[in-house]
């Protein structure tokens, strides 16, 4: 694991631009293909995926919380865009969940240094002044994880090796992503169809 952690530190840059364009040839090839316009399209897309389909996308979002190289919204945006407002939501949800208690359970195993690692030092340092009031993180925490714009995924790893029990840090994050999460996937869906209009 260790290994692992030391690879992904060394390659961050590297897998955040290959990322970038895997994002960039999806977005492409489902606006050229019509799967991004076409609601007949996009259905019959996913019917053919079956099960596979949410499987594999709340895989993707329980992922890019533990590996923190895209924004946890872009997720949320393609929740809702293949599965709809109810669907995309519900597996964006559990997705985040997932990865956000994995997060956890990894910092609390590995601890600080592999928190630094995975974080950005400039983040480490600001946010690790409270981890020693725990009365403190924990409030700032809450709130943080319900507001949309936070860096909840470094969040995950700094509770991870704050004096947070793992029971606590789970009513947070099921209670608290709800609100965010439902912000990032509708806020951005209209954006996201608004640029459709006007490039059609």
């Amino acid at each position: 694991m260790s290994q692992l952690i030391k690879w992904l530190d060394d390659k961050k840059n590297i897998i955040l631009i290959l990322c970038t364009i895997a994002l960039v040839i999806g977005t492409v090839y489902g606006y050229s293909t019509g799967i991004f316009t076409d609601q007949n399209k996009m259905d019959t897309f996913l019917s053919q995926s079956g099960i596979m389909a949410p499987l594999l996308f709340i895989l993707i979002q329980a992922v890019q919380v533990v590996v923190p190289i895209l924004p946890g919204a872009v997720g949320c945006l393609f929740g809702v865009i293949f599965f709809g407002t109810i669907k995309g939501f519900v597996f964006n949800y559990i997705g985040i969940c997932i990865g956000s208690i994995l997060a956890f359970l990894l910092a609390r195993n590995f601890g600080q240094e592999f928190v630094r690692k995975m974080t950005s030092k400039k983040f480490f340092e600001k946010y690790n002044k409270y981890l020693m009031k725990e009365n403190q993180f924990e409030k700032i925490f809450a709130l943080l994880i319900f507001l949309p714009v936070a860096p909840d995924d470094f969040l995950c790893y700094l509770a991870g090796i704050s004096r947070m029990s793992l029971k606590k840090f789970t009513t947070i994050i099921l209670l608290g992503k709800p609100a965010a999460i439902m912000l990032y996937s509708l806020g951005l869906n209209q954006v996201f169809q608004a640029t459709l209009q006007m490039i059609r």
